[in-house]
């Protein structure tokens, strides 16, 4: 009997433990550092994974830094200081984090790069991202589709415009985009009159939309006076509006003169707008709702003692170690699929498009 009794209060202690144990990681706060509001998807990055997150019992501290790398350092600092358990961060420029991920490392805290590679320090743990070289794939082929490739042989005069050099996807968007691009360049198909063709030419600092569209003129007075621009390779629906902006005002997309094909990525309501409207061709959806998800599973097994699951273990490279990661596939969207993709999903209601 004594023996029995010694098991069961041995058995009550355990499950007062795990007990504590839950009680603790519910009640634990996740720390969200988003880089701006100035476009509408870290907005809905930001509401997605506080809903996930706060759907599993956890406390959370979300931040946008405005663009402003000390705003950011600042805000994790911060969250460093008030104890936060596990910090998830969207950078504003990836390699500045170094020694706030040191302090927080110190302390047991668990960092998680959401979305955008962290450089240049050990103290990132996890990488929740989408499959960024298959971005910029996708892309591209949207555009050579667009351009009527390969039943119109062209050539056909393009340019290429890149994301903020300061972020790490940006380039592997522009690879990705240049594994298809390349190859008809090289066959003369594709022909970029500007000559301008690397991320030190084509980069957009913070990915301003005033930045594409003053470029976008300065490249359509420079090099298209007497030949028609057929295609722009954009990352991002918000430098899409900016060069369609450009376009449209010098007569593209009026009269006669066809708009170009152009890019762009994250299925903002404008773009996908624009899209209908015929101007912009495609953009890239990428679900912030799964990435949460996955987001939060991270948190879940790091702050249980579990095995974290990635699917990748070989691609990102950080400058100091090879970050395991989990890589969610992104989707073309035009006008054949938007609703399909964007409505039935439940991502955006059709009133909204429409």
């Amino acid at each position: 009997m004594k023996r029995l009794t010694t098991f069961l209060s041995a058995l009550a202690l355990g499950a007062m433990a795990l007990g504590g144990t839950a009680l603790a990681q519910s009640k634990a706060t996740v720390g969200l550092a988003m880089p701006t509001k100035s476009s509408a998807r870290w907005i809905a990055d930001g509401d997605n994974i506080v809903k996930v997150l706060k759907e599993r019992g956890y406390n959370t501290d979300l931040q946008y830094a405005d663009d402003d790398i000390p705003n950011q350092l600042s805000q994790i600092e911060n969250m460093v200081t008030k104890g936060a358990k596990v910090l998830v961060i969207a950078s504003i420029d990836g390699t500045t984090l170094s020694d706030v991920l040191k302090q927080a490392k110190s302390q047991g805290i668990t960092v998680v790069a959401y979305d955008r590679l962290i450089r240049n320090t050990p103290n990132v743990d996890y990488y929740a991202t989408f499959d960024n070289f298959q971005v910029g794939v996708l892309q591209a082929q949207s555009l050579v589709k667009g351009l009527g490739i390969p039943e119109n042989k062209g050539p056909f005069n393009i340019e290429l415009f890149g994301g903020s050099p300061d972020d790490n996807n940006a380039y592997f968007f522009f690879n990705g985009a240049m594994s298809v691009l390349k190859p008809l360049m090289d066959q003369g198909v594709l022909k970029v009159a500007s000559g301008q063709m690397g991320m030190d030419k084509v980069s957009t600092l913070r990915w301003d939309p005033a930045t594409a569209q003053a470029r976008m003129d300065n490249l359509l007075s420079a090099f298209y006076t007497n030949k028609r621009v057929d295609g722009v390779l954009s990352p991002y629906d918000g430098l899409s509006i900016g060069i369609l902006s450009s376009l449209k005002g010098i007569g593209y997309g009026s009269g006669n003169m066809k708009m170009p094909i152009v890019t762009g990525q994250d299925a903002e309501v404008p773009s996908v707008k624009s899209i209908l409207a015929g101007e912009q061709y495609s953009t890239i959806f990428k679900d912030t709702r799964d990435l949460a998800k996955v987001t939060a599973d991270m948190v879940d097994a790091a702050l249980s003692g579990k095995t974290v699951e990635v699917n990748d273990t070989k691609t990102y490279e950080n400058g100091v170690k090879t970050v395991p990661s989990y890589l969610l596939k992104p989707v073309v969207v035009d006008k054949s699929n938007w609703e399909k993709v964007l409505v039935e999903s439940g991502y955006y209601k059709k009133s909204q498009i429409n």
